[in-house]
Order: structure tokens, then C-alpha cells, then sequence
């Protein structure tokens, strides 16, 4: 997908700006005009975000909350921020962890990729492809050694756990957790998962 300009007519009907030869570039995000909120940068295409379902509004809010408050203090979370792989990839997981001392101020757009300790992603129908097969591999190579995507299986929330192969530089399963998760790597942490979509409580008798 490319970025829509408009033309200066007044018109209602936006124009697409031409991409480059080679395609856009990872500091172009943060130069496009009225590129739609969280744009990645993808193989030099840019791929725009659909609306949030509330699974997935769920499932952010809840790794953000939740990993946050297990990790060491010297770790921050932060849920939504893009990433540096490359020139022509920068990516906007769901959620990452990554050193304090990464971050310089409140200004700052992105993150460089070989500093993320953890990085999760809630998957959706349009991002499935994506998240299970060309982003692991993208993040297996910029060395991030923790990956955990987080899936909608009949409204409960599964999490697949994979760690970094250092041999092989390849993700290499470690778990995969239905209702509780309990890991000690990257940092512990002890989830409720049935927490992010609760049963629908009963109406109130009238």
C-alpha cells in the first residue's frame, strides 16, 4: 500500500504518492504526510492497520499492564512502537521489552531492533500470515530473543512461546498456554489468560 497526498484543489479525493525505486525507507514513517496511525514498514511496502477488534484491544492492554509490571526494573514495556530491522523493514509490534537506558526521550518514534528482549503480537485475520510466518523470521534475524504471539482460538486467548536458537538463529517453540502461563524467561511471569476476555456477567434482573 502507498501513502496517501492531496493534491492542493481542494478536492476530497486523496492522491497516492509514488513510492521510490527500491521503496520506502524506515525514516520515511516518521516524514510521509497523512500516513494513517500505525503504519508499518514491511519489505519497503507500507502496510496500514485495520480496526482494532476487542480481543485485540484486550490482549494489548492486558501484556502491557501485566509484563510490565513483572519485569526487572531496569526493562520497560511499551505497547504500539515501532522497531528498526533494517532500512526497508520497521515493523510496530504489539508489545516489546527493551533496556531503559534504549530510550533517550519522549520524542523518540522508533526502537533498534537487536535491543528488544521480548516482543509479542496479538494476531488478527488480515495479520495471521504475517505474524505466524514473515514477521518471525524478520525478528529472528534482527536477534530479538523472545517472541510470543498471542491468537483468538473461539474467544479465549492461546499464547505460543518461542526462544531464539542461537546455533541456528532460527525461533525454536517453548510452550504454548491455554488458560495460565508460567515462564521464567526472559524475566518470570505468572499470567491469568482467561483474564483477557472474561464470561459475559448475566443482566441484571429487571
Amino acid at each position: 500500500m502507498q501513502a496517501p497526498t492531496h493534491d492542493g484543489t481542494g478536492g476530497r479525493e486523496p492522491r497516492w504518492a509514488v513510492p521510490p525505486e527500491g521503496g520506502w525507507t524506515a525514516d520515511d514513517l516518521d516524514t510521509l504526510p497523512n500516513l494513517p496511525p500505525h503504519t508499518e514498514l514491511i519489505d519497503g511496502s507500507l502496510v496500514f492497520a485495520c480496526p482494532q477488534t476487542l480481543f485485540h484491544s484486550r490482549a494489548i492492554s492486558f501484556f502491557g499492564e501485566y509484563v510490565r509490571a513483572a519485569e526487572p526494573s531496569a526493562l520497560e514495556t511499551i505497547s504500539r512502537f515501532t522497531i528498526d530491522i533494517d532500512r526497508h523493514n520497521r515493523p510496530e509490534p504489539d508489545v516489546i521489552v527493551l533496556p531503559r537506558s534504549v530510550i533517550r526521550s519522549m520524542d523518540q518514534t522508533r526502537a533498534p531492533a537487536d535491543s528488544v528482549i521480548l516482543l509479542i503480537e496479538v494476531t488478527a485475520d488480515e495479520t495471521l500470515t504475517r505474524d505466524r510466518e514473515t514477521k518471525p523470521v524478520k525478528y529472528a534475524r534482527a536477534r530479538i530473543p523472545h517472541y510470543w504471539r498471542v491468537e483468538n482460538h473461539d474467544g479465549r486467548a492461546v499464547v505460543y512461546v518461542f526462544e531464539l536458537e542461537p546455533a541456528t538463529g532460527a525461533y525454536t517453540s517453548t510452550g504454548i498456554f491455554h488458560d495460565r502461563m508460567k515462564v521464567s524467561v526472559p524475566f518470570p511471569v505468572d499470567l491469568d489468560l482467561t483474564a483477557i476476555t472474561p464470561p459475559r456477567r448475566a443482566a441484571d434482573p429487571q
